[in-house]
């Protein structure tokens, strides 16, 4: 029993020596060791020659790029994608590095990347109060000092990665060559608004969607059956890059690079990785139809009790706003409404005029059709022009009446849905023709 006590006592010296030890396994204070933390991320990017690269996935969906060099004053520089102004035009704010529980990147002025988070919709296309929900408070996902940082938003937990330029990259994105229309403009020269390219014999429908930064291919497989694959992307030097590559019969997608335009066939030629290169071309149908997105865009404003809107109206032949309704004084947007109204027992919908009267959104006159047909293939045809509603100004008489006869074009119209809340409505005669509708 002595014995056992004996070791009991010296097993508790022991720990205690060992307790004693420990607390002086760290020679600086928590305070130190992280101010030596933040020094050091501070070196890492400031000290970067050629500057980096910045890859940031808002929590609101969408991929955008961005270059960024910065310094040892707390300033940094940086040009982005969102838009051609933004691409070719550097811009200086301020950064710092805090800790904020855990290491953190705040980019503490408004800045491009801000613009992601600019809560006003009017400035980067997102929802009112909210933007794109993406960051400008990043915390150090990982602790690890290298040539790749990643980055997770404090507020909405966007995910952003950080990737050292070379020499050449930094150049290019400084020397006003970052030329974010370099693919999506080329494709916009293309009539038809449906494109294909071939891989190893097979055809693949092509949509890209510039508001959501979402890219689309469609196909079918041996039995007849249709399959789809989207992606998120963003713009780099060479084209467009998709976040999430595709695998296409033996050939890995990850991006359209070093794309050419052939005025003589109206196609683009673009190299996919890998040393595949395909030309895209316009057609009038599409590999697949989704027979179900017609009823599917109609049914939907029923059900909700609401309507979708244009901002445009139609691109015909490759111009936008091909009848000219933005030219409508006090313009703001074409509306659409499935069962507006009856009259005389016809229950109808009607394309509405929604213009800015004294500050407030009017629905001030439009066309009434007849309940629509809905074909097999996937069409809707809508129905039998049945007349106005409220006063139509004067100025507004050619666009009115030729948007009346565009949407009554026998042949009709497909749908192809491009987003949750978001569909693009195109002429079944001749693919030459569309419309965007969304849900506002």
């Amino acid at each position: 029993m002595k014995k056992l006590l004996l070791y009991g006592v010296l097993f508790l010296v022991a720990v205690s020596s060992c307790r004693k030890d420990n607390d002086h396994l760290f020679n600086e204070t928590p305070d130190q060791r992280l101010e030596n933390k933040l020094n050091a991320y501070r070196e890492q990017l400031s000290g970067a020659a050629y500057g980096w690269k910045l890859l940031l996935e808002p929590a609101g969906g969408g991929a955008y790029s961005f270059y960024m060099k910065f310094d040892d004053n707390n300033r940094v520089r940086m040009v982005s994608d969102f838009d051609s102004g933004s691409a070719a035009n550097l811009e200086e704010s301020s950064y710092r590095l805090k800790a904020l529980q855990q290491p953190s990147l705040i980019f503490d002025t408004y800045s491009y990347l801000h613009v992601l988070s600019d809560p006003d919709a009017r400035v980067n296309g997102g929802e009112f109060g909210l933007g794109l929900q993406s960051d400008f408070e990043f915390f150090f996902s990982d602790s690890t000092l290298s040539d790749t940082i990643r980055l997770t938003g404090r507020v909405n937990g966007s995910k952003a990665i950080l990737t050292k330029a070379t020499q050449e990259e930094a150049q290019a994105y400084t020397g006003g060559n970052f030329n974010v229309t370099l693919f999506t403009g080329f494709l916009q020269k293309i009539p038809q608004y449906f494109k294909e390219f071939t891989i190893n014999g097979r055809p693949y429908d092509l949509t890209i969607n510039p508001n959501t930064r979402k890219v689309t291919f469609t196909w079918l497989d041996d039995q007849g059956n249709v399959h789809s694959f989207s992606s998120t992307f963003y713009y780099s030097l060479r084209g467009i890059e998709l976040v999430q590559a595709f695998g296409a019969d033996n050939s890995l997608i990850t991006g359209f690079y070093n794309p050419a335009w052939s005025e003589a066939t109206h196609t683009v030629t673009a190299d996919l990785g890998e040393n595949t290169t395909v030309s895209v071309e316009g057609v009038i149908n599409p590999v697949a139809v989704d027979k179900d997105a017609a009823r599917r865009w109609w049914q939907r404003m029923i059900d909700e009790d609401g309507y979708w809107v244009s901002l445009t109206g139609f691109r015909v032949n490759g111009v936008d706003d091909a009848y000219g309704l933005t030219d409508i004084q006090n313009f703001v947007a074409l509306s659409f409404f499935p069962k507006y109204g009856t009259s005389g027992g016809v229950t109808y919908d009607l394309a509405g005029y929604l213009m800015d009267e004294d500050g407030q959104l009017t629905l001030s006159f439009g066309a009434a059709f007849r309940a629509p047909t809905f074909t097999a293939d996937g069409r809707i045809r809508f129905g039998a022009y049945l007349g106005d509603l409220g006063n139509i100004p004067d100025d507004a008489l050619d666009p009115y009446g030729n948007t009346i006869l565009k949407m009554t074009e026998s042949s009709g119209f497909y749908l192809v849905q491009t987003g949750d809340d978001e569909y693009d409505m195109v002429s079944a005669s001749d693919g030459q023709s569309w419309i965007n509708w969304f849900a506002p």
